[in-house]
């Protein structure tokens, strides 16, 4: 048993509490105090950061020192794609001292210091190295995509030292030249973000062998889809087509990222029709040429619009579609490529109803045949994949099997939780296994493609499920537009290149790590907090599934929270942008302060919508103020897009922000934006008070009920506010009479226009024990009057800095998953706490993910929560995880629950496989599960949360006594206290 660490403390975070998330203030704060140097970050991910140095060291070469830059050597008989990226790698010294490196290829400069680049097998120049014992390559020699990169002494006649960048492949070299780049300064972000580079008079490679490399995953790599109106009428404005000039582009970006793979635009697009350089360029970078999931044998989806004859039915055109494939292969040549196999329906759908098993197998035997016939080659030697997605996993299911060499291609549910992954102990395979995931998607419940809703750590819990479980062949993902998920593309690629180096705690430091490779150490931890903070809340609910209804007005102040959660992060990017230098802020534009103003925006319309309707249902004359507020709003939104489009980077990136996001329907994004509908009012010109409290959607003195406000507790120490508003055109005054002095309404009296907001305190050094009701009149025009009651609840027991646990308040007691009281592991089996994986707070899980299900009781693993309940009878026990599907097919995962020393129940977290129920799982990014459970007193109890399954991710957990009121984030937390 492993107690929390820690001394006690009391820990409330009332003031925040309907969101959920910690303010940004104190985010920072954390930032700076656990951040660590980047080289400690990701000492792995990154070796290039821990060799370089801007001022000359004992022993260090001179890459660029007193307005000279080394000469960089290569031999001719290297590989195209490598000295092409030596030509880059000049042209970054140069971005960096102003001093471009010449490159030299076989032709060999008057230099006593140069830079050698060369390929093991490939370059004479480093052969001749090997064989001359100056350098030793057996850290990578048989590895693949391996690089050295050491400080060499004499390596040749006439040159005293030498920089030699060894690969033990094409892209082994490549990755050491587009490193050192990074090291020196030059983010891969700096052409697609205009992220700048820092200028530096000299540039020192400190000695040693820097060896990176081999790849965790082979092959790792982007899926451009649903590019259209975005990326679509920015290439075809720039570029005029999907054409070479527009992919080399993303061929460098894929090779600085260390990634290898592309499966290219193919909505009305296609690779290798539309530019005859697209794929031979490709080749030649070492970018390795795919084809999406329903795109069979390297030919592009469109391609049968253009040139096929007959339907897209294997049964009823076999002849037509075997040319049609053939061809693709004959025209593949041989350029590096994973061809897909398989077959799925015309346009990304499923085959008829009549497709079955022995066809799919067919087809694929068929495919592999056209593939020998051309290639005059074993299939087996030819990588292939077979993409499991959608309903082609039934057929898997049912029993569908592929050779052993193809890559069998996993995915996830088109909303980043992985649909199957290999069974524990399943036999090895050839092909491998691979992922298909996706940062971006078309289809229901509702597109999401505007803008990044990524979160670094749900990506990792997920991926490392997978590595965990043996997926390390290929992992593709989708990207949209490219822009603007450069994020989480970044951490994607990084950890496919070094997945075991990126532990839980380097992944919570990745924030950072990736803000200071923008944009510097001095703003790096800020900006960290606001790229966890945005995309944290953006997962919560997609924008494109926002609605005025989807946070509550009425309960926990969650809307207006939200708001206000968002207005702070908008503000301290702003700040941190007038901070900037200059030459910064299209980059810091583009990657920060872009997606938390307009997210920001976005929420705040929705809410002041809500608003509108809310008042004008309650006649209150400010509904004519929210109206005209929302409207300025959806204005900004359409700014903040022109901005973007036709400003930043002197038009750079016209129509990226094309993609519209206000005003779904339904599954599909609707034509243009449109404004969401807003009512006004025509306001009597004499003044009428009405009120209207927290808690409730009433107003009085049209309601006849009792006007009471949620409860005040000793613990919780709560305010409640109450609105005096004008139904009226003229402004009236009030004034606010309470016969105890330990209840405070502030202010107690004022002139009302539209609307004023009372707070509500209490004096907890004053108030009397137990319960008190407490009467608070306020006072209008034409002897108006309403009163409230403020219900005070301060028991005698248990004392507040007594209390072990939570306490429950109004109800309910809502728990964080990471404030535990005790975790209870069996090694090997370890509860993790996974730093801002949630839509509120933290995450718990077990490791390791590959742990065999268990029975819950006795000594098993688990996770307590001490509780101070007030009453006995019925509870039911919310439980909020992350949206993990049934990814081994154990018709579902499964938690235990209990209190005390109840045996504990069993619930199935997918226990309703219905379409309704996953549409719901994947819009509120969570699975609500719940259990009935009998508490026999009041007092204090254990709430035991019990591993069955691994994979299930806690999130939070509600006790609910009866008082638990609608909202999308649940309740806030309640008052805890632990000694630690």
């Amino acid at each position: 048993m492993r107690n929390s660490p820690g001394g006690a403390r009391n820990i409330s975070y009332a003031s925040h509490a309907a969101s959920g998330i910690i303010p940004l203030a104190i985010l920072v704060s954390l930032w700076c105090i656990s951040a660590i140097r980047p080289t400690q970050i990701a000492a792995q991910p990154t070796p290039a950061q821990s060799y370089i140095t801007f001022a000359e060291r004992p022993g260090s070469f001179g890459l660029s020192t007193a307005g000279r830059s080394a000469p960089i050597l290569l031999s001719g008989r290297d590989h195209r794609g490598v000295i092409r990226a030596a030509h880059d790698l000049g042209r970054d010294i140069g971005r960096v001292t102003q001093v471009a490196a010449p490159v030299y290829v076989d032709s060999v400069p008057t230099a006593r210091e140069i830079v050698i680049v060369g390929t093991l097998g490939t370059s004479p120049l480093l052969d001749e190295l090997v064989r001359a014992g100056r350098i030793d390559t057996t850290p990578i020699a048989g590895k693949l995509e391996t690089s050295l990169v050491q400080v060499v002494e004499q390596p040749r006649p006439g040159v005293e030292r030498a920089l030699v960048i060894a690969g033990s492949d094409k892209r082994g070299t490549i990755y050491g030249i587009y490193g050192l780049s990074a090291a020196i300064g030059v983010s891969p972000w700096y052409w697609w973000a205009d992220v700048p580079v820092e200028q530096h008079p000299d540039l020192f490679v400190l000695q040693g062998a820097h060896v990176d490399g081999p790849p965790a995953v082979k092959y790792r790599g982007i899926f451009i889809n649903d590019e259209a109106p975005a990326l679509s009428g920015w290439v075809q404005e720039k570029y005029g087509a999907f054409n070479h000039e527009f992919y080399q582009n993303v061929f460098e970006l894929i090779l600085r990222l260390k990634g290898n793979f592309l499966w290219p635009a193919m909505w009305g697009r296609a690779f290798y029709d539309d530019d005859s350089l697209n794929a031979p360029l490709a080749d030649e970078y070492g970018v390795v040429i795919g084809t999406s999931h329903h795109e069979p044998l390297m030919r592009a989806h469109d391609e049968w619009r253009r040139y096929g004859s007959g339907p897209w039915n294997y049964e009823q055109n076999e002849a037509a579609l075997r040319e049609f494939w053939t061809e693709g292969v004959r025209r593949m040549g041989s350029n590096e490529s994973i061809l897909t196999v398989g077959m799925r329906g015309d346009g990304d759908m499923p085959m008829s109803q009549e497709a079955n098993i022995a066809l799919l197998e067919r087809i694929v035997r068929d495919q592999r045949q056209i593939i020998a016939d051309v290639t005059q080659r074993d299939p087996a030697t030819i990588p292939q994949a077979w993409a499991l997605y959608k309903e082609v996993q039934e057929y898997y299911d049912k029993g569908m099997r592929v050779p052993d060499d193809v890559t069998l291609l996993f995915a996830d549910d088109n909303w980043g939780n992985i649909r199957r992954l290999p069974t524990i102990g399943a036999p090895e395979r050839a092909g491998g296994y691979g992922v298909y995931y996706h940062f971006d998607y078309v289809g229901g419940p509702r597109n999401y493609k505007w803008i990044n809703t990524n979160t670094i750590p749900r990506i990792w819990e997920q991926m490392h499920l997978a590595y965990q479980l043996g997926v390390d062949r290929i992992w593709i993902v989708n990207v949209g537009d490219i822009k603007p998920m450069e994020f989480p593309i970044s951490f994607f690629l990084d950890y496919a290149w070094n997945a075991d180096s990126w532990a839980v705690d380097e992944v919570s430091q990745y924030p950072r790590w990736w803000a200071e490779r923008q944009f510097g150490s001095e703003h790096a931890d800020t900006i960290a907090a606001i790229l966890a903070a945005y995309t944290k809340y953006n997962s919560r609910r997609k924008p494109e599934l926002l609605s005025p209804d989807t946070y509550s007005l009425i309960d926990y102040r969650e809307a207006e929270t939200v708001v206000a959660d968002y207005n702070a992060l908008a503000d301290a990017a702003t700040q941190i942008s007038e901070e900037l230098p200059a030459d910064q802020r299209d980059a810091f534009y583009q990657l920060v302060l872009h997606p938390v103003l307009a997210s920001a925006n976005l929420n705040d319309l929705y809410v002041t919508v809500a608003k509108n309707r809310l008042y004008a249902q309650q006649g209150r004359a400010a509904a004519n103020n929210m109206a005209a507020r929302a409207r300025e709003l959806f204005a900004r939104d359409a700014e903040i897009t022109r901005y973007y489009n036709d400003t930043l980077a002197g038009g750079k990136w016209s129509h990226m922000m094309d993609q519209t996001h206000i005003g779904y329907r339904w599954w599909q994004e609707p034509p243009e934006n449109s404004m969401p509908e807003v009512t006004e009012l025509e306001v009597p010109a004499a003044a009428e008070m009405g009120v209207a409290i927290e808690g409730s959607a009433s107003w009085w003195p049209m309601d006849s009920g009792a006007a009471v406000l949620p409860e005040f507790d000793a613990y919780s120490r709560q305010s409640r506010y109450i609105e005096v508003f004008n139904r009226g055109r003229a402004a009236f005054d009030y004034t606010v009479g309470c016969p105890q002095p330990w209840v405070t309404v502030t202010p107690g009296h004022g002139t009302v226009e539209h609307q004023e907001r009372l707070e509500v305190t209490v004096d907890w050094r004053a108030a009397p024990p137990g319960i008190r009701r407490v009467p608070i009149t306020i006072s209008g025009p034409s002897g108006q009057q309403v009163e409230v009651e403020a219900v005070v609840r301060n028991p005698t027991s248990p004392r507040r800095e007594e209390v072990q646990g939570f306490v429950e308040n109004n109800g309910y007691v809502s728990i964080e998953a990471e404030h535990y009281t005790r975790s209870v592991d069996a090694a090997p089996i370890r509860w993790l706490r996974i730093p801002d994986l949630g839509r509120t707070g933290s995450a718990m899980t077990v490791m390791p993910v590959t742990t065999a299900r268990q029975t819950p009781g006795g000594a098993s693993p688990r996770l307590e929560y001490d509780t101070h309940l007030f009453d006995a009878g019925d509870v039911t026990v919310q439980v909020y995880v992350s949206p993990t599907l049934d990814y081994n097919a154990v018709q579902g995962l499964r938690y235990g629950i209990s209190f005390d020393d109840e045996p504990p129940q069993i619930v199935n977290i997918h226990a309703d496989t219905s379409l309704q129920a996953w549409e719901r799982w994947v819009s509120d990014n969570a699975i609500t599960a719940t259990s009935q459970h009998r508490i026999d007193g009041p007092g204090d109890h254990v709430l035991k949360f019990w591993l069955v399954d691994p994979g299930v991710v806690l999130q939070k957990i509600v006790v609910d006594a009866g008082g638990v009121r609608p909202s999308y984030l649940g309740p806030p937390e309640s008052f805890y206290r632990r000694n630690r």
